[in-house]
């Protein structure tokens, strides 16, 4: 299929998750079976995390490509169990961000360690991803298996190298690039081989659509550094500024930097240092990113991704899921939240 296709025969956001929609019933169910613990504390932040309104992209990722890769067949009981253990993989990462970043929500509602406590959370976290495992061991397919802990290995070792750049203004594109592809893009991909794998794709088909999603998940994540900025609180779910609060530098702070003036590098250091918008408020920040062109040449950056990830979509035959990849490539660039 030619890519210049892509915009006239992408499904919109609400026909993507029409697509799955039973499907992702199915993993809800699942996920409600599989997130009981024998220590209610951990079945409660389970539960919590389930209720709280997360988007589902990734198990919806993991389901059509499952669904593409079997000419449209509906998923395997395979399919809806990785789909609900990439799901907790997931949550398990974000109870432990929450933990280290010392947030205070999470989807507009407190985060786990302001209900329950960092020790408790840590603990939460380490259960559903040892949960996330003992679903997977299940099914006894060692490549998924392999892809599932190298995934797991590739987070953590994201989250230590991003602590060790906490509160460093000299911050490189690269830098941020390997973030997003340790914290967020392998994940994406490793989901979407897993939907080839049980979709029952050769081999080429499975690195075809990890390779999309690995943009797509790029693109996510430097939409993510963007709305930190730009977004509403009240759409984004937690504080806008939160990251160079927490002492990240993003992508739109790292271009912003490239082209500041003396004084704008020290506003930046100065809320790196104090982890706080008191002394130079998050306006001023924000006017800075948006002047030097750090907010621009962001999303200029994540659409390079996102077309990237859409041209190889349109690559594959043309179906309702495989236009239903198509429009992820586009609504993660479009979306507010």
């Amino acid at each position: 299929m030619n890519s210049g296709k892509t915009s006239s025969t992408a499904a919109s956001a609400p026909e993507i998750f029409a697509l799955v929609e039973q499907d992702l019933r199915a993993v809800e169910r699942e996920l409600a079976r599989e997130s009981v613990a024998s220590v209610e504390s951990v079945t409660r932040i389970a539960r919590y995390l389930q209720t709280s309104g997360g988007k589902r992209l990734r198990p919806s990722l993991l389901l059509l490509c499952a669904r593409v890769a079997a000419d449209g067949e509906p998923p395997s009981q395979a399919a809806i169990e990785l789909a609900a253990v990439v799901e907790m993989l997931h949550a398990a990462t974000l109870v432990h961000d929450d933990v280290i970043d010392v947030a205070q929500t999470r989807r507009g509602r407190p985060s786990t360690n302001v209900q329950w406590g960092n020790h408790t959370s840590v603990l939460a976290g380490d259960w559903l991803y040892m949960q996330a495992f003992q679903v997977a061991l299940q099914l006894r397919n060692f490549h998924v298996l392999d892809l599932l802990i190298g995934l797991t290995q590739l987070m953590v070792e994201g989250e230590l190298i991003q602590l060790e750049r906490i509160g460093k203004i000299d911050i490189t594109e690269a830098d941020c690039m390997e973030l997003a592809d340790r914290k967020t893009a392998g994940l994406f991909s490793v989901c979407a081989k897993i939907g080839a794998i049980v979709g029952g794709a050769e081999n080429g088909l499975e690195e075809k659509l990890g390779e999309f999603a690995w943009n797509l998940g790029m693109a996510f994540q430097l939409i993510d550094d963007v709305l930190d900025f730009n977004a509403e609180e009240r759409v984004l779910g937690k504080p806008v500024g939160g990251d160079l609060r927490e002492g990240k530098v993003t992508l739109p702070v790292v271009y912003a930097l490239e082209s500041a003036t003396a004084e704008e590098r020290r506003q930046v250091a100065t809320v790196l240092h104090d982890r706080a918008y008191d002394r130079v408020p998050l306006a001023d920040v924000r006017a800075i990113v948006e002047d030097r062109g750090g907010i621009r040449r962001a999303l200029d950056r994540a659409q390079q991704f996102s077309e990237r990830a859409a041209q190889i979509a349109a690559e594959l035959p043309e179906t309702a899921f495989q236009r239903g990849l198509i429009a992820l490539a586009e609504l993660v660039v479009e979306r507010s939240f």
